[in-house]
């Protein structure tokens, strides 16, 4: 009989596992599958079990593939299965292409006759899945809001950004979910950042991707008004509730969807965009919507030096300017009282946002 060993973590099985324990045991006649313990895990890995042993013990041997399992004690890092290997003695130990400790597994067959083997990633059965995205995916959100910024734009994008330069922006309601997006795509409120959230991603990671900034990601998943320090990455100095907002925000679709990634290099005034950004923080610090509104004046007189069209002048607005990179999308409408925007909401393609803290 043709002894086959294979060892990890497998502390969320998966069809990767399964697929990767069917083309070991076809290198043999029994396949033992060693699992690194609870101990173990926390002890090399610092992360918790996502089960008992016992209980994924019991997973692993009910695998038709599987003839037996093992629970992996020993102290030895990245050879927790020793002492049942040397007790076993496989002919072969059966390890994937990205093995960490190949050559700790290398040496340990020399020393036991066995075969290292190294079985190449094949056409996955399934669309490959890691345990750290999975646990993504569970830790994912089943709903975020989406943002509205009123100055700094840009100097979010690290290329752009400036050492005393700021971002003030604030999460929207109504929320989107998987199934549910109650606004237009390609619309500057920050789609692609809560996208990547929802499906258990890391949002700012997958911006900064995009070659885009990470303002999105970050208020989405923060919630609430923030003032945040240009930079490379996330650096919130201040945030408020928002209230000051409340009943005093609307969106007006444009009609024309835009694509943030193409406008980054497009010329623009820093300058001005950095002036607003420090006006921003100012207003949010004193909690003055007024001075918030000179702030998205100053990001709007920016948007139009660098060649958008014109926004609607609307009554009872205090300042009004494109979101995101503009050329596109929704614009948002800050005003003076509740009155002044339910006004607005009459008009087409206008809709009311809300602050939103989790």
């Amino acid at each position: 009989m043709k002894k086959v060993f294979v060892s990890g973590c497998y502390d969320i099985l998966h069809a990767g596992h399964v697929q990767f324990f069917t083309e070991a045991r076809a290198l043999g006649d029994h396949l033992t599958v060693s699992f690194a313990s609870t101990e173990v895990l926390w002890s090399h890995k610092h992360r918790r079990s996502s089960l008992p042993d016992e209980h994924k013990k019991a997973l692993l041997e009910s695998m038709t593939v599987v003839d037996h399992v093992v629970v992996g004690n020993g102290k030895v890092l990245g050879l927790d299965f020793l002492d049942h290997f040397k007790a076993i003695r496989p002919d072969v130990l059966a390890v994937t292409s990205d093995d960490n400790y190949e050559t700790e597994k290398r040496r340990l067959c020399e020393e036991t006759g066995a075969e290292y083997r190294v079985l190449a990633k094949s056409p996955p059965q399934f669309e490959p899945i890691s345990t750290t995205e999975i646990v993504r995916f569970i830790r994912a959100p089943s709903e975020a809001p989406l943002r509205i910024d009123f100055a700094g734009g840009w100097l979010d994008v690290p290329k752009h950004s400036r050492e005393d330069g700021y971002v003030v922006n604030c999460a929207i309601s109504p929320a989107v979910t998987l199934k549910e997006w109650p606004y237009e795509r390609c619309s500057g409120l920050g789609g692609s950042g809560a996208w990547a959230m929802l499906n258990g991603s890391d949002g700012v990671a997958a911006e900064l991707n995009l070659g885009v900034g990470w303002q999105d990601p970050a208020v989405i998943f923060e919630t609430g008004l923030c003032v945040w320090r240009s930079g490379q990455r996330p650096s919130l100095e201040l945030k408020r509730d928002g209230q000051m907002l409340a009943g005093r925000l609307a969106i007006f679709w444009t009609g024309k969807p835009h694509d943030t990634p193409g406008l980054t290099d497009t010329k623009r005034d820093y300058q001005l965009i950095h002036t607003a950004s420090e006006i921003a923080r100012d207003a949010v610090i004193k909690n003055d919507i007024t001075l918030l509104g000179k702030a998205v004046q100053h990001s709007y007189r920016a948007q139009l030096d660098e060649g958008m069209a014109e926004l609607p002048a609307v009554d009872g607005a205090l300042a009004r300017k494109y979101c995101g990179g503009g050329w596109g999308g929704y614009a948002a409408y800050l005003f003076e009282d509740p009155s002044a925007r339910d006004a607005f909401l009459k008009n087409k393609n206008s809709s009311a946002v809300e602050p939103y803290l989790r």
